[in-house]
């Protein structure tokens, strides 16, 4: 097949590598920075570069932040064969879904989300073994050709995807507040203390583990964050309510309510290792 890739960053130039390296896949790749395009392709990583060729891609990737992804497949639709499957990778999916889906009558759109990433940015920071073993959310509708869905599938498992999601926009953008915005969110928050420059000789992994996502790319996680907003707010509401609970313990000299605390979150954690 031909894979068409629009952006080159972590993540489309980390397809871009696992294609290249696991399949026999003619790879078209596009990024606004020529510079990017131009040594993907003296690299040899990409077969062709440009927008006029993914008139003749087999799928296409959009691997761009979710406005500029929405913008992206609107303007350019009508370079798109008939029969091809479009597929974005924005880490939410309600926005973009809900602002491409009715534009397509002759290919087969997909909202996905690849659940992998790096705490660095750009195509200099990809690698073709990043997918191994991640899972690859999917959210088609009724209206998704089977079959389609079905080579979107089996294209991305021979990527090194260990599984594939199904699901709706709507329960991906619940569950990814919880599971990766929230994440970044507290990571960050951690990380702006007074007392932080003097950890060395402190430290041992639970400051490294708490402190890794705090290297994020801040343009694209304000926009994550403020296209989820809603989701997003609720699950801060009961992480805050849980901190304050923990603070209220503490402060009081209370040690039996905070024993239950840690030990429920012990046995969440437990429970969770298990699965």
């Amino acid at each position: 097949m031909k894979i068409a890739i629009a952006g080159l960053g972590l993540i489309g130039g980390s397809f871009a590598k696992a294609i290249a390296s696991k399949t026999r896949h003619h790879i078209i790749g596009y990024d606004i920075s020529r510079d990017v395009a131009r040594r993907a392709y003296e690299s040899g990583l990409i077969d062709d570069s440009g927008l006029d060729k993914f008139s003749e891609a087999d799928i296409v990737l959009a691997a761009l932040y979710p406005g500029t992804a929405a913008e992206f497949l609107k303007s350019n639709r009508s370079k798109f064969k008939r029969g091809a499957i479009v597929i974005d990778l924005c880490g939410v999916k309600r926005f973009v879904v809900g602002e491409v889906r009715e534009l397509f009558s002759d290919v087969t759109y997909i909202g996905g989300h690849p659940m992998a990433g790096r705490e660095l940015s750009g195509f200099g920071a990809s690698v073709a073994d990043l997918y191994e073993g991640a899972s690859m959310i999917l959210t088609p509708d009724d209206s998704t050709d089977p079959e389609a869905l079905k080579t979107a599938s089996n294209f991305f498992l021979s990527l090194g995807f260990a599984k594939i999601m199904i699901t709706t926009p709507e329960h991906h953008d619940e569950m990814i507040a919880f599971t990766s915005q929230m994440a970044h969110i507290v990571s960050s928050a951690y990380v702006q203390n007074p007392v932080v420059d003097n950890f060395d000789g402190f430290s041992a992994g639970s400051f490294a583990d708490m402190t890794r996502v705090a290297k994020l790319d801040e343009n694209m996680w304000t926009e994550l964050f403020m296209l989820n907003r809603d989701h997003l707010t609720e699950q801060l509401d009961i992480f805050i309510g849980n901190l304050t609970r923990f603070r209220k313990y503490i402060s009081e000299g209370d040690s039996e309510p905070l024993r239950e605390m840690l030990r429920d979150g012990r046995e969440i954690k437990e429970r969770l290792t298990k699965k």
